[in-house]
């Protein structure tokens, strides 16, 4: 079993440390690093009584282990000095179907009951939440998150940044521009401008993203 520590401390990172338990003969989870920001939970034992390291200043205290990623931990750049890509791994929970011929890049994190289909390319820390279907052909840039039981049909290009909320749907062939949100429960039918609020079925343009 490899060594593994995960970079935040909150409650994805919480069953984000139970995934990773349940791969058998796989991973033992240290516990967790967590941003200055957060200096007050260093010591603190949570999750099962996993205990929270130590700051993202101690990532070079953990030669041997790996490193999964929590959506929007604040880490250091994947690839850094301090975070060496190789050490990054993909956290895939038992039960999530990824098709052979799809491509990840690191510190993607896929939950249970997700499908990942024929020719998908995910990128850098993608996050996609129990149930979510990221259909055939589909790309995700770098940091996209998929929340639970978002759909998107095959041949959709989603741009870096984006976050698709619970339960929305993409058309297939459609393009989402970089940093947009797509509102809970909206379904997508045309392609959508970088940094755009989409909300509504049919999905309108509700505002910029700030």
């Amino acid at each position: 079993m490899q060594d593994l520590i995960i970079l935040g401390a909150g409650p994805h990172a919480m069953e984000m440390a139970e995934m990773a338990a349940q791969i058998a003969g796989r991973w033992n989870v240290l516990g967790f690093l967590v941003p200055e920001t957060q200096l007050e939970l260093v010591g603190q034992r949570v999750s099962g009584g996993l205990p929270v390291l130590d700051t993202y200043a101690g990532l070079g205290d953990y030669p041997g282990a790996a490193f999964a990623l929590e959506y929007n931990c604040g880490a250091p750049e994947i690839g850094s000095d301090p975070l060496p890509r190789k050490r990054v791994i993909n956290l895939v929970a038992p039960g999530a179907f990824v098709a052979g011929t799809s491509r990840m890049g690191a510190g993607c994190v896929i939950y249970p009951g997700c499908f990942v289909g024929h020719n998908a390319v995910l990128g850098d820390r993608v996050f996609a939440l129990a149930g979510a279907v990221i259909n055939h052909d589909t790309v995700l840039e770098d940091d996209v998150t998929v929340c639970s039981n978002a759909t998107l049909a095959g041949f959709v290009h989603v741009e870096a940044g984006c976050y698709l909320g619970q339960a929305s749907t993409i058309r297939q062939g459609l393009r989402i521009g970089t940093g947009s949100l797509i509102g809970m429960g909206a379904v997508v039918v045309g392609d959508v401008p970088a940094n755009s609020v989409m909300v509504g079925n049919p999905a309108r343009r509700l505002r910029d993203r700030a």
